[in-house]
């Protein structure tokens, strides 16, 4: 088995120049080319043996004669003696790819040949395997390891074909998203896609009692017509993420024309050269920046209809919306964004026509802004508009004399602010929660029957959660915004329970559907059975007129039983449709506490809270 040049140089000794070879060039590749010429042309040589062909057990290169097991003859050597010549005729870079080539191919048989070898390997270590399994389970099989040549095959066959399987199960459903691979796929139905997004239990027990129309939000919005959705963007909520959702992410006639470099989109209603939506990202900051309840409910009609005369001013509907957050997560966002630079400065926060006096809300800091103060600083200052900001934004607040402490006192002040900021919440068109996404954008779909072109995206990782904080300080927080504390966990259960009843009515309306859609079904049968019958008795005419000598009569009879059996049928199913109904909804009720405060018919739903999949 000849050896690899590379290998036999490394053990040969060096050689001398042989007499009447060319002397060393300055060209290092020019030098090895003549030599390898020379050694190709003398019998007997290295480079002779090594361009014979490769290894034995090795497949053939490109333009390679095949390995004999006899010495070669004088006539082989002689050939390469001619061939170098004419191989010295081409040019250099033809050359060059020739051998290139050569090498690759080998290289690739090599591959091939070791690939062959090692699965060979694997199947026979795999037969013995499996035969001392199959002799281990079971008895009499004990002479598996000396199965003949077919049952090998069997086996060999079997074990390729599961491989197989695996693969193109791995292709097909990757990972774990497939759902044929979870036992609860063939136990219970599909998972709900709105759960539970912040992890908590899905189980959801309402705290307050709200009557039908509170929990129904469905506004009748046409954007073609003058009414117009306004939104109040409260600071580290969410609300530039959900602005930007409303003017790129919805599907309408004529989209917002969003041009690149400029945050304001232009967002018109068909037809018109008239926006449908004032928020940041449409209309700007046009009643100040993070303008509050009592700033936009006084600014926007002047905005929007200042320049029409007072007659020609249509009736419009304002319908406003917002975005909460979690209190504690909110102000510690607040904190992170102010001390980075973030000051506000801009907003206005005007109150019965005039903003507040330095003596009525002073400033915390004393330099151009707050960059880089910590966290006891921020908390320290009294006059923080980040202490209950959500609940002071929400409120209106000229019932408290807006920024005048004076007026009342201060627990009174607080109860009002709350009350107020509770009745706005309660009757805004919608508003959404930062820490559910996905149920936001189903509610807001719902309510204003537009739906969203991709979903919502769930982030639970914030600059928020990345400040760690002691339990000391976190209390220390949710008592600086005990008034946000009550506002949210009041906004949540009315939002989880608006969420859930949309859901309830959903699936109760695709029942009916359904329901209607078996007795359309049911009734095109029995139609379709009737006239088969009655094509099959005018098949026989003369059959019928020896047997009833008045047709007009017995035509008249069929058709009164025809009637008749057809709404016996009817009634019957709806009855039996109407029980199965019953016996689910009891089913759904069972375990469920009534509760009797209830008003306007929400018994049924507020004693009826489940699990929605």
């Amino acid at each position: 088995m000849a050896l690899p040049a590379c290998a036999v140089r490394a053990f040969e000794p060096p050689r001398q120049p042989e007499r009447g070879a060319p002397a060393r060039t300055t060209c290092p590749r020019q030098h090895s080319r003549v030599e390898a010429e020379l050694a190709a042309s003398r019998p007997g040589s290295v480079a002779a043996s090594v361009r014979a062909g490769p290894p034995r057990g090795v497949s053939h290169g490109f333009h390679s004669r095949p390995l004999l097991d006899k010495p070669r003859k004088a006539s082989s050597s002689l050939a390469g003696a001619a061939c170098a010549p004419l191989f010295a005729l081409l040019s250099r870079g033809r050359r060059r790819r020739m051998h290139v080539l050569r090498r690759r191919w080998d290289l690739g048989s090599l591959c091939r040949v070791l690939l062959t070898r090692g699965l060979a390997a694997l199947g026979h270590s795999l037969k013995h395997v499996l035969g001392a399994i199959f002799s281990k389970i079971f008895g009499p099989l004990a002479s598996v390891g000396n199965m003949d040549e077919k049952s090998n095959k069997l086996l060999l066959a079997l074990v390729m074909l599961f491989l197989f399987a695996v693969i193109v199960l791995q292709y097909v459903c990757p990972g774990t998203e497939c759902q044929l691979l979870r036992l609860q796929a063939f136990s219970s139905p599909v998972p709900d896609p709105y759960r539970s997004e912040d992890e908590s239990s899905a189980r959801f027990v309402p705290r307050y009692n709200f009557t039908r129309g509170d929990l129904q939000r469905k506004v009748d919005f046409d954007i073609k017509g003058d009414d117009l959705i306004v939104f109040l963007h409260i600071q580290k909520t969410g609300g530039t993420t959900f602005g930007r959702h409303l003017v790129r992410n919805i599907q309408l006639e004529q989209p917002c024309e969003c041009r690149v470099g400029q945050k304001k989109c232009t967002c018109h209603r068909p037809g018109k050269r008239e926006t449908w939506l004032f928020s940041r990202f449409s209309t700007g900051w046009s009643c100040g920046l993070h303008a509050d309840w009592t700033e936009l409910t006084s600014c926007v009609p002047s905005v929007v209809d200042g320049k029409r005369d007072a007659r020609l001013r249509p009736s419009r509907n304002f319908h406003y919306i917002t975005i909460l957050r979690d209190p504690v997560s909110r102000y510690l966002s607040e904190w992170r964004h102010v001390q980075r630079g973030a000051t506000w400065k801009a907003s206005l926060h005007v109150c019965d026509g005039r903003p507040p006096t330095s003596e009525e809300l002073p400033s915390c800091y004393t330099g151009d802004d707050w960059s880089g103060c910590p966290l006891k600083e921020f908390m320290d200052c009294p006059y923080n508009l980040a202490n209950n900001r959500q609940v002071r934004m929400l409120s209106d607040l000229t019932l408290v004399g807006c920024y005048n402490l004076s007026v009342m006192p201060e627990k009174q002040r607080n109860k009002v602010l709350l009350e107020s900021a509770k009745s706005n919440l309660k009757h805004m068109a919608f508003f959404g929660l930062t820490e559910f996404q996905r149920k936001t954008q189903y509610l807001f779909e719902k309510t204003f029957n537009m739906n969203f072109i991709s979903p919502f995206t769930q982030y639970n990782t914030t600059r928020a959660s990345s400040v760690e904080i002691n339990e000391e300080i976190q209390k220390r927080i949710e008592g600086l915004n005990f008034l946000d504390m009550e506002l949210y966990s009041y906004a949540k259960d009315l939002f989880l329970q608006r969420y859930q009843f949309m859901r309830q009515k959903e699936h109760q309306e695709a029942r009916r559907k359904r329901q209607e859609q078996r007795k359309f079904l049911k009734g095109r049968l029995l139609q379709t059975h009737f006239q088969s019958q009655g094509q099959g008795q005018s098949q026989n005419p003369n059959q019928n007129q020896s047997q009833n000598p008045n047709p007009n009569a017995n035509q008249n009879l069929t058709q009164n039983l025809t009637q008749n059996l057809m709404q016996n049928l009817m009634q019957n199913l709806t009855q039996s449709l109407s029980q199965k109904e019953n016996r689910e909804s009891l089913k759904q009720n069972s375990g469920k506490e009534q509760n009797d405060n209830t008003s306007n018919g929400t018994n049924d739903y507020i004693g009826s809270v489940e699990k929605w999949r």
